[in-house]
């Protein structure tokens, strides 16, 4: 019988780290400040991982670290110490792209599983088979497989080689995520972790005989984004994904807020969570409100990929702008027992807003701010200065990694 499936969620730093597992994470992937495929994340210093892999297993959490840049052989001179240092702080898994780090890995690192990244385009059952035969403990597939034939995988590959799939988040235009076109117009490399994302620039034509005369191209008149993607979206789909084998359902988004990943991890984790509470049924009608807050998240049309089929929903999307309906009003700094919190300032409300307030493994609460007061106890007619400290109460104690929200064009 399947184990329940693993909540794997990113965690570009520390906050982001706390919040995911707050929120219900199994596990997180982050990475050391180099050797990582997200350099414009904060990542982690030495001390960092350290502190944050002790973090992560006080609370039953596993931590897989990205070593999935395709080095250069500058790259592999630093590459034995930061192995060693990996084992040392206790890392659960390496996530690696490239044959000359696993090798060194087997010698620098023995005793740290490793998952092969899906830089490498696993499509197919004996590219599975073949790393397993490396000694590979996991494999992470291309985004460009269908559930046909991620069952077809599993079906001929060890029991014993876990697989993990994305469920929700970006999706690269090019084949799992190895690009070229951010180092050619910005000599930036994205298989260094630098990738300028120029897949979600405006394109138009320019003749060479008419400079500073921008053409449109057939996509629309405000320009074409040929190469920008919808993002992933999975979560009425986690049955299927199931049924098909994936033991591992990854999100997306080292460079996203602390918010995005508390509010897609608990998406994902309470939905899961349901369906193995019913009884894993072969129809499961997912709550709206837990469909609802992967929308309360800054996000791009969804779609589901390449998981139905090549032509599903198509994978273009009509520009480049971000969906961003709600706004996070404020963090908890503090509470106490009898429902006092003190949250935070990060965007602007008044008295008699309504505001929804998430916690771990809760459905959110929607209710009206009617008396808020600083930190003397004078009335606030107005909440607007970044970072401030402001007080509410709620008729139940508020949970540690509480947040507040409000939709933007709410009246």
């Amino acid at each position: 019988m399947q184990k329940k499936p693993e909540i794997l969620a990113p965690a570009g730093d520390f906050e982001k780290m706390k919040y995911a597992i707050a929120y219900g994470a199994d596990a997180v992937y982050l990475a050391g400040s180099s050797f990582g495929m997200r350099a414009a994340a904060a990542n982690f210093s030495a001390n960092g991982l350290r502190e944050g892999i002790a973090y992560a297993h006080a609370r039953g959490v596993k931590c897989y670290i990205t070593v999935n840049i395709i080095p250069s052989n500058a790259d592999l001179e630093r590459l034995p110490d930061y192995l060693a240092l990996l084992q040392d702080a206790g890392a659960d898994a390496l996530i690696i792209a490239d044959v000359g780090v696993l090798a060194m890995a087997k010698r620098f690192a023995p005793k740290i599983p490793v998952h092969i990244s899906t830089q490498t385009s696993i499509l197919n059952h004996a590219a599975a088979s073949f790393w397993a035969e490396q000694g590979a403990g996991r494999i992470v597939l291309a985004r460009e497989l269908s559930l046909d034939e991620i069952a077809e995988i599993r079906a001929k590959t060890p029991p014993e080689l876990e697989i993990e799939a994305f469920v929700h988040g970006a999706m690269c235009i090019s084949y799992s995520g190895r690009c070229l076109i951010s180092q050619y117009l910005t000599g930036r490399d994205a298989n260094h972790g630098a990738c300028a994302q120029p897949c979600r620039w405006k394109y138009q034509l320019v003749e060479e005989k008419r400079p500073g005369e921008y053409f449109p191209v057939v996509e629309g008149d405000q320009g074409t984004y040929l190469y920008n993607s919808k993002d992933l979206c999975m979560i009425d789909h986690l049955p299927e994904m199931i049924a098909a084998g994936v033991d591992s359902f990854k999100i997306e988004g080292r460079n996203k807020t602390a918010y995005y990943a508390a509010g897609v991890t608990s998406a994902y984790r309470r939905a899961v969570d349901l369906y193995w509470e019913a009884g894993r049924p072969e129809r499961f009608p997912l709550p709206e409100e837990i469909r609802a807050e992967v929308c309360k998240v800054s996000h791009r049309n969804y779609y589901t990929g390449f998981y139905f089929g090549r032509e599903e929903n198509g994978q273009y999307y009509e520009d480049s702008q971000y969906i961003r309906d709600w706004e996070v009003t404020g963090l908890l700094d503090e509470t106490d027992s009898s429902g006092n919190a003190v949250f935070r300032l990060k965007n602007r409300f008044y008295p008699g807003d309504t505001l929804e307030l998430m916690q771990p493994g809760k459905a959110p609460y929607v209710f009206t701010a009617e008396r808020i007061t600083d930190d003397e106890g004078a009335v606030l007619e107005v909440v607007h200065h970044p970072e401030m400290r402001f007080h509410l109460d709620f008729p139940f104690p508020v949970s540690r990694f509480a947040i507040l929200r409000r939709e933007k064009n709410a009246e």
